[in-house]
C-alpha cells in the first residue's frame, strides 16, 4: 500500500445514496473486491455486505451508520461514503454528504424512485454534488428500465438546483454480480465488471474544491474509537495540510476554543486504516489526539482559527420516555440499571448520533429521534450492552409557529397485492390519511401514496401486516408540518392484564385464550399489572394466569388430560412499541421484553383513569 498522499486532482470523494434495499452496500462490496483492496484468498472476497459491520446491520439487512472507505483505481484515490437508505437514519446522510463532491444514486430497476430516493437526492443536489445514476437489479423479471428512466428524469426536474444537475450519466447494473454497463445490455448474463463505473467516477465527479496552500481547516463529520488510540476525528480537509505532532485549535459549537496536538494522521484503505505522514486538502482523514472533538466542530490552524459552518440536521419528529426499569423484576436480568448509568450512555450516544435529542424528564429522559426505527435501534443496542430500561409510547414532537401548534406529516408509499388494496384504504381512511396517488405497478401490485400525520401512523405497520397477510411494503418520509388536528380514537383493543404475581399455568392460559390473544407461554414468571395478551373486546380485562386447577377426592391431576395451547404471539421490539397506549410501558432487559401498565396496582390504575376522565 503506497501511503504517500495524492494531490487533490487525483482524489475523488463520492457518496453512495439510495432508498433502502436498492443495493448500495452490495455495490460497494464489489468496488472493494474489484479494486484489489483484498488479497485473492482473503476472507472478505467471499463475504457479502462487508461494510455493514454492526450486528444489527447484518441482522436487519440495512445500513444504520455511514461508513467511509477508500480504494485505489489507477493513480486515483476514490474515497467512498456508504450512507444509510432508511429515512430514520437521514441524520447520517446529512452529516456525511459534505465530505463528498459527487454521488452515485442507486435506483432499483423494478421499484424505481422511492421516498428516500427523493430525500437523499434533494440533500445531494443542495450540497452541489455531481450525480451519477446507476439503475440496479436490471436482471429482475419485473424490471422496467424505460419507465424508471422517465421517473428519474421527472424527479431531477423537480429537485435540481441548477440546469447542470439535469445532465447526468446513467449506468445499468447487477450489483450483486459486480456488473455495470454504460448502455442497457441485451443479455444480462454477458461478461462485465465495474470498469465503466470507475471510469465514470474519474470523468464526471470533480476533484475536491479546496485550498491546497493555506492554514489547516477541517470539519469533523464523524467519530470513531478504539482502545489503542482513543477517539478518531474524521473529516475532509477543507484547506491546507496536517501532520502528526502539529498543534491545532478545536473550535466548539458554543464558540469556545481549545488547543491540542495531533497524535496521528490516518487514511482509509478498504476496511482498514493506515498512518500517513501528512493529510492534504481534499483528503478524508482520521486524526487522533483531539480528545474533545465533536461532530460539526472545526479543527483548524491555531494561528488562523476560522470555524466552518456547523452541520445542520433536521429536527426529530418522534420521542419516547426512557428511564430505569421499575418493574418488580428490576435488577434481575441486566448489569446497568440506574438513572446515572443510562444518562452516561445517552451522553455518549449524543456524540455520534446527530439526529438524536435527550432531555431530563421525571425519573428518566425524553429521547427524540427521526422515527421508530431510529429509536428502536438505540434501545436494542443498549439492551445488548446489558441495560435494563422502561420505555413509553412514542409521541410526536410538535413545534410552535406564530402561536399555533404544528405536527409532523409523513408521505407514505405502500405497495400491496391488488386483492389487499381495499384493506389498506380502509385502515388509512380510519386514520384520516389523504390519498395523493394510486396506480398499478408490475407484478399485480398497487402502489398507493398517502399524506398522514406522524401520530396517526403509529402502530399501523403491525395492523397492515395482519390485514394484508404480510404482503404490504410500506415506506415513509417526513414531508413537513401542518396545524395539529383532533385526537384520534384508540385503534387497538384492550389488554389482558395479569391479576397477581406468580408463574403462569397451562390451565389458566387456556382460560385466557378464550378472552383474546395471549403473549406468554406456560411456566413464565409474571407480575401484577403485566400485560399478558390482547383482549378480544375494547376494554382492559384483569385475568389470573397463575391459577391452578383445584384437585378433589373425585379427580386427580393425572385424569385432567393434556392442555392444548396455541403458541403465544411474540412481538419484536418495534411491534411492542407500536402496541403501547399512553398508560402503558415496555420493560426492556437483555433477556426479556415485557409489556406492562404504568400503574401496576388495580385500584391505583382505576384512580388514575378516573382522574384523567375528570380532566377531560
Amino acid at each position: 500500500m503506497d501511503d504517500s498522499h495524492k494531490t487533490a486532482e487525483k482524489i475523488r470523494n463520492l457518496a453512495i445514496i439510495a432508498h433502502v434495499d436498492h443495493g448500495k452496500t452490495t455495490l460497494v462490496d464489489h468496488m472493494l473486491k474489484q479494486s484489489q483492496v483484498f488479497r485473492d484468498n482473503a476472507a472478505e472476497m467471499s463475504q457479502d455486505l462487508i461494510m455493514d459491520s454492526g450486528d444489527q446491520e447484518r441482522e436487519r439487512g440495512i445500513t444504520i451508520t455511514a461508513k467511509v472507505t477508500a480504494v485505489e483505481y489507477g493513480d486515483y484515490r476514490l474515497n467512498i461514503v456508504d450512507t444509510p437508505g432508511h429515512a430514520d437514519f437521514s441524520g447520517e446522510v446529512e452529516r456525511t454528504l459534505n465530505m463528498a463532491d459527487g454521488c452515485l444514486l442507486i435506483v432499483d430497476a423494478q421499484e424505481g424512485p422511492m421516498p428516500q430516493t427523493k430525500f437523499v437526492l434533494t440533500k445531494a443536489l443542495q450540497n452541489g454534488l455531481k450525480p451519477i445514476v446507476v439503475i440496479n437489479k436490471i436482471d429482475k423479471s419485473a424490471s422496467r428500465i424505460d419507465e424508471v428512466e422517465h421517473e428519474l428524469a421527472d424527479l431531477f426536474l423537480e429537485l435540481a438546483i441548477d440546469d447542470d444537475q439535469l445532465h447526468y450519466p446513467e449506468f445499468y447494473a447487477i450489483g450483486r454480480e459486480g456488473k455495470v454497463w454504460s448502455e442497457a445490455p441485451a443479455d444480462t448474463a454477458a461478461q462485465a465488471d465495474l470498469t465503466p463505473l470507475f471510469d465514470a467516477i474519474i470523468e464526471y465527479i470533480p476533484a475536491p474544491r479546496v485550498e491546497r496552500d493555506g492554514p489547516f481547516q477541517m470539519l469533523v463529520t464523524a467519530l470513531a474509537w478504539d482502545n489503542f488510540k482513543g477517539k478518531y476525528a474524521i473529516g475532509r480537509i477543507n484547506r491546507g495540510s496536517v501532520k502528526a505532532g502539529d498543534q491545532v485549535a478545536l473550535l466548539k459549537r458554543d464558540g469556545t476554543e481549545s488547543r491540542s496536538r495531533v497524535a496521528d494522521v490516518f487514511m482509509s484503505h478498504g476496511l482498514a486504516k493506515f498512518p500517513v505522514e501528512e493529510g492534504v486538502a481534499g483528503d478524508i482523514i482520521q486524526l487522533t489526539g483531539v480528545a474533545d472533538a465533536g461532530i460539526g466542530e472545526t479543527i483548524a490552524d491555531p494561528e488562523t482559527p476560522e470555524a466552518l459552518p456547523t452541520i445542520e440536521v433536521e429536527a426529530p419528529t418522534l420521542r419516547i420516555y426512557m428511564g430505569p426499569n421499575t418493574s418488580p423484576f428490576k435488577g434481575t436480568e441486566g448489569d446497568f440499571t440506574t438513572n446515572r448509568q443510562i444518562a452516561e450512555r445517552l451522553g455518549k450516544e449524543l456524540e455520534t448520533n446527530v439526529g438524536l435529542r435527550v432531555e431530563a424528564h421525571d425519573k428518566g429522559f425524553l429521547v427524540s429521534g427521526r422515527g421508530e426505527l431510529h429509536l428502536s435501534v438505540l434501545i436494542e443496542t443498549m439492551r445488548r450492552e446489558g441495560f435494563e430500561l422502561e420505555v413509553g409510547r412514542p409521541q410526536v414532537v410538535t413545534t410552535e409557529i406564530e402561536g399555533q401548534i404544528f405536527e409532523p406529516v409523513e408521505e407514505v408509499v405502500i405497495e400491496v397485492p391488488d386483492e389487499h388494496a381495499g384493506a389498506v384504504q380502509t385502515e388509512f381512511g380510519q386514520r384520516r390519511a389523504v390519498m395523493k396517488d394510486q396506480h398499478a405497478v408490475s407484478g399485480g401490485l398497487t402502489r398507493i401514496t398517502y399524506e398522514i400525520p406522524t401520530r396517526a401512523l403509529l402502530g399501523v405497520r403491525g395492523i397492515l401486516m395482519t390485514n394484508t397477510k404480510g404482503t404490504a411494503v410500506m415506506n415513509s418520509l417526513h414531508s413537513g408540518y401542518q396545524p395539529i388536528g383532533t385526537a384520534l380514537e384508540q385503534q387497538r383493543n384492550g389488554a389482558l392484564i395479569a391479576f397477581e404475581t406468580g408463574t403462569s399455568t397451562p390451565f389458566a392460559l387456556q382460560n385466557a385464550e378464550e378472552r383474546g390473544t395471549v403473549f406468554i407461554g406456560p411456566t413464565e414468571k409474571v407480575y401484577q399489572g403485566q400485560i399478558i395478551g390482547l383482549n378480544s373486546r375494547g376494554d382492559d380485562l384483569e385475568i389470573n394466569v397463575c391459577k391452578t386447577k383445584q384437585l378433589t377426592n373425585m379427580r386427580s391431576k393425572a385424569s385432567d388430560g393434556v392442555v392444548q395451547l396455541t403458541p403465544p404471539t411474540i412481538f419484536s421490539l418495534e411491534q411492542n412499541m407500536d402496541f403501547l397506549e399512553n398508560d402503558e410501558l415496555l420493560e426492556v432487559t437483555p433477556s426479556s421484553m415485557r409489556l406492562r401498565k404504568r400503574e401496576l396496582v388495580p385500584h391505583l390504575r382505576k384512580r388514575e383513569k378516573d382522574r384523567e376522565r375528570s380532566q377531560v
